[in-house]
């Protein structure tokens, strides 16, 4: 089930809103836009999925068989001479 409050009405019964996102999402609205969504935690990590890091992603065993390859984005081109004497 999902509830909408006005952003008034929210910021009068925070209580109120935090009940009704045990139930589902609540939807706060400002000047009839719907601006924000209230969850519970439980609601936000099944949304969010698993936390991870890219080492626990790369230690995946499935992800031996991938090959990945990074370009090298280091400039290669003639160097400049920087000229730092300048006048204001």
């Amino acid at each position: 089930m999902t509830a909408t409050l006005t952003s008034r009405e929210f910021n009068q019964d925070t209580s109120r809103a935090k009940r009704e996102a045990a139930s589902g999402p609540v939807f706060v609205t400002d000047r009839g836009r719907t601006t924000h969504v209230l969850l519970t935690v439980e609601a936000y990590e099944r949304l969010a999925g698993p936390k991870q890091s890219i080492l626990d992603m790369l230690a995946m065993p499935e992800m031996a068989d991938i090959d990945i390859e990074f370009d090298d984005f280091r400039n290669r081109g003639p160097e400049r001479a920087v000229d730092f004497d300048f006048e204001t």
